[in-house]
This record gives structure tokens, C-alpha cells and sequence, in this order.
């Protein structure tokens, strides 16, 4: 059952027999279809659920999806107690925080997290490019490509979660390489390589930049997840004559706060930091990139900070280091979530630490064994740890 833009309450309850043209809800109409009282039913997108005049769809599937309930659920259509107790429902959703919490509240939630490089390319490999090298009239044997130029497909192309936008980039190739035949048959099979890529899909859409942008004080790098997965995340603070807290990058009030903290903390540490108080009196202006993308969230709080400290003290942080975790005023690291997307994300941008919460520790058996292999993680307590594991040593700043 597909829920997306479903707003009329008798679509789950059916329409009372008074009305021409009633019908039983499609709950019903499933078990009839399946034939069977103890059906898999999946409900596809509910967290697309409407809502106006005609009912709340989300409301009546309260009753349909509590166990305690749904043994005697009364469509309007049939004017009998239904036993949906025995039904298997299965619900997706792209987010849970537009699904009301009553409705989720029944439901035992189980998130799947975005692919890995390598899941990618196993994916590409054995179920898209079969499937686009059929749909694109092409014989298995007419056209050939190698993991590493899979590779580079996903990582200079793509930016998500799953593989649709990979799918099509591999179509794109596929077409090119169907006109090219058509054009010449004796040149078959066609073997793409690196230079194909380029032609067909142009210029590389996603860049990896985390070396090139933390080169200078003042620039630290985040992680947080989005709607597509992880992402790497900068922050920049500068300073400049005046007083005050300048914010910028469409900050939500959550990371505004996080932004104040984080300035509040650098000024009341200032002498174990080794700034001036001098160095204060002036006014910080903080910019996340990315601008016309919405952020929000606690878990920049840490980056901040950093950024503040690396401005102030004339010390560049480590290109190798990402980090995430909120703050408090005291410097402690409080836990976040999505961890694992967060690592994901760092290890495709080419990061090879990640600074996070020590209550988050536990999270990291969620990451793949082959990304944890290649990274080092530090579990941290405090935002001093934070700053001795990200900022570059003091000789070599002062030598820089």
C-alpha cells in the first residue's frame, strides 16, 4: 500500500454503504487480494500521510497498527469486527519526524544507514550496470568497465545515501557508449576508462577539499548528516574591530546557541589557552559554507570551538581530522547522534581521524570493519582533548 498524498480517512476505514459508489478500505481489499487472514502488508512512504476535511489517515492507523487493538478493527464498508492481530505490517519512511508520535510510538523503528564506498561498487557491479547494459540495448559483452572506474563515477559524480543518482550516471555512460556503436559497429566491445568518464559525464561534480580549506587558522572540519547521508561540514571563524557575534550559513537557533557557547568558552579559557586578552576585545563573525542549506543541530559544538581556538592562537588544524560533539560551558563533549553516517562521510572525503564524544564510543561497532581498518578514532571527554588532538603543534605554527 503506497500512503504518499493519502488525506481521506475512508482510503484505511472504507465508506459507510449509505454512499453511492462505497467501497471497503484498502486494508481489506489487501486481505481479500492476498487471500490469506495473515498477509506481510507494507506501507509504503507513511510519513507522506495528509491530512484535511475528510480525516486524519495517520489517526486510523492507530488502531490498525496496535497489537492491542487491531483484533477487532470495524471497517465502515463490511460493519464487522476485522481481526487484523495476525498481519505482518511493515512501514518505511525517508524521516521519522514528520510521522506523529503517537504513530510511531507503535512501532518498533529499525534505520538503515547509507551505503559504504565499497557496498556501492559491489552494488553497481553486479545489479545496475547489468541492468542499464540490458535497458540501454546493449549486449553484456559490447561494453566493459573496471572497479576503479566505478569508483570514480561515485565519488566525483554522486553525493547520497543510496545508488539512484549512480544508476543514472551509469545509464548516461551506457547511452554514449550505445550511440558510439551505433555509429561504428566494428569498434565493439568498448572498454570505458577514465578519460570515457570525463567525456560523457563532464566535469567532476563533488570535490573533496578538507586539506586545501583547514590550511589556514581559523577553519575547522565537522561532520553531520543530512538528507543524503553524511557530509563534512567547515566552519570559519574570522575576527575584525568591533564587539559582538556575527553568524552566517542559514544557522539553525540550535548551532547559533552552539556558536555563542563555543565563543563564551574560548573567552573564559583564555589564559590556558595562551591568548591574549586583548585578542578578545574585537568582534567574530562565524560562517558554515553552504549557504543556502539549512543546518541545525548540537553536534557542531565542538567544531566551533575549535575554529575560535585555532583563530586565536595562530594554530592551523590537522587536514587529516574530523570532528564532531556537542559542548557545554564547562568544555565537556556530550553525545550525538548518526555516528556512523558521520564516519562514512569522513572516510570518503579522505579524512583519517575523527575526534567524537567517549559516550559515543560504542556506536563505532556500527561502522564498517573495513572503514574502521583505515581510520583512527579518538574518544574524547573534554574540549581540551579536542584541541590537543585537532590543532596543529605550537612550533610548527610558529614556524608556518
Amino acid at each position: 500500500m503506497s500512503l504518499g498524498g493519502v488525506r481521506d480517512e475512508a482510503e484505511i476505514r472504507g465508506h459507510r454503504r449509505t454512499y453511492i459508489g462505497a467501497l471497503p478500505g484498502r486494508l481489506v481489499r489487501a486481505l481479500r487480494d492476498a487471500g490469506t487472514m495473515n498477509p506481510v502488508i507494507m506501507l509504503d512512504e507513511v510519513d507522506k500521510l495528509g491530512a484535511d476535511w475528510r480525516g486524519d489517515p495517520s489517526a486510523a492507523l492507530l488502531e490498525v497498527l496496535d497489537p492491542a487493538q487491531n483484533h477487532a478493527f470495524q471497517d465502515h464498508y463490511l460493519d464487522v469486527e476485522l481481526d487484523l492481530s495476525h498481519v505482518l505490517f511493515i512501514a518505511t519512511a525517508n524521516v521519522a519526524d514528520t510521522i506523529p508520535g503517537p504513530l510511531l510510538d507503535r512501532m518498533e523503528v529499525i534505520r538503515f544507514d547509507g551505503y559504504t564506498t565499497e557496498e556501492k561498487v559491489a552494488i553497481a557491479r553486479g545489479y545496475l550496470w547489468p541492468r542499464q547494459v540490458e535497458r540501454n540495448g546493449l549486449r553484456p559483452d559490447d561494453v566493459t568497465i573496471g572497479d576503479e572506474v566505478l569508483r570514480v563515477v561515485l565519488n566525483d559524480y554522486t553525493r547520497e545515501a543510496g545508488v539512484r543518482q549512480l544508476e543514472r550516471e551509469l545509464g548516461t555512460l551506457l547511452r554514449k557508449a550505445a550511440t558510439r556503436i551505433a555509429s561504428a559497429p566494428d569498434i565493439k566491445p568498448i572498454v570505458i576508462d577514465e578519460p570515457a568518464v570525463r567525456q560523457a559525464l563532464g566535469r567532476a561534480k563533488v570535490f573533496h577539499e578538507a586539506a586545501a580549506r583547514t590550511a589556514v587558522p581559523g577553519v575547522a572540519t565537522g561532520l553531520a548528516v543530512t538528507g543524503v547521508g553524511g557530509d563534512v561540514l567547515f566552519v570559519e571563524a574570522a575576527s575584525m574591530p568591533g564587539r559582538g557575534l556575527v553568524l552566517t550559513g542559514q544557522l539553525g537557533d540550535v548551532m547559533k546557541e552552539s556558536a555563542r557557547i563555543a565563543l563564551t568558552y574560548v573567552q573564559s579559557h583564555a589564559s590556558d589557552l595562551g591568548i591574549h586578552e586583548s585578542a578578545l576585545e574585537r568582534e567574530f563573525h562565524v560562517h558554515v559554507p553552504a549557504g543556502a542549506i539549512p543546518k541545525d543541530g548540537p553536534s557542531a559544538g565542538v567544531t566551533m570551538v575549535t575554529a575560535f581556538a585555532s583563530l586565536l592562537t595562530g594554530r592551523p588544524v590537522k587536514s587529516s581530522v574530523g570532528m564532531t560533539g556537542e559542548v557545554t560551558l564547562q568544555g565537556r563533549v556530550l553525545p550525538i547522534g548518526g555516528l556512523k553516517q558521520k564516519v562514512l562521510a569522513a572516510h570518503a572525503a579522505g579524512l583519517s581521524e575523527v575526534i567524537l564524544p567517549a559516550r559515543n564510543e560504542p556506536d563505532l561497532d556500527d561502522v564498517p570493519a573495513d572503514v574502521r581498518e583505515h581510520m583512527r578514532f579518538h574518544p574524547v571527554a573534554s574540549v581540551d582533548e579536542v584541541l590537543e588532538l585537532a590543532l596543529e603543534p605550537r612550533e610548527l605554527a610558529a614556524a608556518a
